[in-house]
């Protein structure tokens, strides 16, 4: 149901940065897909969908897909909003997290903060930093898991909130930017490239983590997550309406975010046990925009683990499946944007899929900030 404004104002100094929390209404619509699929309420229904889409020869999404139709609803979006101490940086980042998590991806919080971007970005960087939970996921709105929680509506989500924070309108955040750098992790990074293509001037930066342009990986993290219905999950049955899919044990999480020999197994446990849920109509959009030419014009870097599962299956270093033409995966993507300012892919040695929780975090976040150095 559509609220006023609320606002969790607790203003909080952690380090040397105030974070507040909140929680915005937004109005919103998207063309969405329409897929003829029913309710995933059993293991069995669940392992069913998961095999249709990585069967080979089979266009399971295709043959889901009966037309289009425009979604409109009015939902709240949660958020934290934090800026460096002595007052808020002169560049936002707004910050978009990918399936499994909340935003709290960005702010982990596991082993005092270690594994926290964001403590990155302010205490050490001087920026300002917006996190969402994404429309569907966490304390933010949920919605029909099929025909309404997609990609295109969760784009439209972060257009309306990055245009929101451009004018200085969202209550609780008293500041104007002079620059916006928009960043995501996995599916968080197929919302933000399909934002910086529709809107290839607003940011001055944008930075994909978790993410390759290569499809022929997907199967691993499909089938390696084990997925059960949300509601055969205790920890998350009562915060999602019946339809979501979760990953149905650590051994999932395992396989899909952490290279072997860059984790803590205790953080693996903590990250089972605090894993959100995903809606199959993302699980079937997921791809959507991210085959076609971008035409973004500010800076852009592209960060993925080498052992990132489901855009490297396992190895960014092996070339075989775009002829050797680049000298890793990730690099094969500079050709989808010509008009980039700039273009970098990094691949960090021996990360996972959900670099923010590896060993091997602090060089993704130092080829992050000498990436921002450079470019802002």
């Amino acid at each position: 149901m559509f609220k006023s404004v609320a606002l969790v104002a607790f203003a909080t100094a952690v380090a040397a940065r105030k974070c507040q929390d909140l929680t915005i209404p937004i109005s919103i619509s998207a063309r969405n897909a329409v897929f003829d699929l029913p309710p995933l309420l059993s293991e069995l229904d669940v392992n069913s969908f998961f095999l249709d889409l990585v069967r080979p020869g089979v266009n399971a999404t295709g043959q889901y897909l009966k037309g289009y139709k425009t979604v409109s609803g009015h939902y709240n979006i949660a958020a934290t909003y934090c800026q460096p101490d002595n007052g808020p940086g002169e560049t936002l980042q707004i910050l978009t997290h990918g399936v499994g998590f909340d935003r709290s991806y960005w702010d982990y919080p596991y082993a005092y903060y270690d594994y926290s971007y964001v403590a990155e970005a302010v205490d050490e960087h001087g920026f300002s930093t917006f996190t969402w939970d994404r429309l569907g996921v966490g304390a933010s709105s949920k919605g029909n898991p099929i025909n309404e929680i997609q990609l295109f509506l969760e784009v439209a989500a972060l257009t309306e909130l990055s245009t929101l924070l451009r004018k200085g309108s969202v209550k609780g955040i008293n500041a104007k930017f002079k620059k916006f750098v928009h960043a995501g992790h996995s599916f968080g990074s197929a919302i933000t490239y399909n934002f910086v293509n529709a809107n290839p001037t607003f940011s001055d930066a944008a930075i994909l983590t978790g993410f390759s342009q290569n499809p022929n990986f997907l199967t691993g993290f499909a089938l390696g997550g084990h997925f059960k219905p949300v509601k055969d999950v205790p920890s998350q049955a009562a915060k999602y309406p019946t339809g979501y899919i979760t990953v149905g044990s650590s051994t999932g999480v395992n396989i899909q975010f952490f290279a072997a020999d860059d984790f803590d197994p205790n953080l693996l446990t903590y990250a089972a046990a605090n894993g959100q849920a995903a809606a199959p109509g993302e699980i079937l959009t997921v791809g959507a925009g991210t085959g076609v030419v971008n035409a973004f014009k500010g800076h852009l870097l592209i960060v993925t683990g080498n052992e990132d599962v489901p855009f490297c299956g396992g190895n960014c270093s092996d070339t075989t499946t775009i002829q050797g033409k680049f000298p890793d995966l990730i690099s094969f993507s500079k050709s989808f944007f010509p008009h980039a300012s700039s273009f970098k892919a990094s691949v960090i040695p021996g990360g996972g899929h959900g670099l923010n929780l590896g060993y091997s975090h602090k060089l993704a976040y130092n080829s992050i900030f000498d990436f921002l150095k450079s470019s802002l």
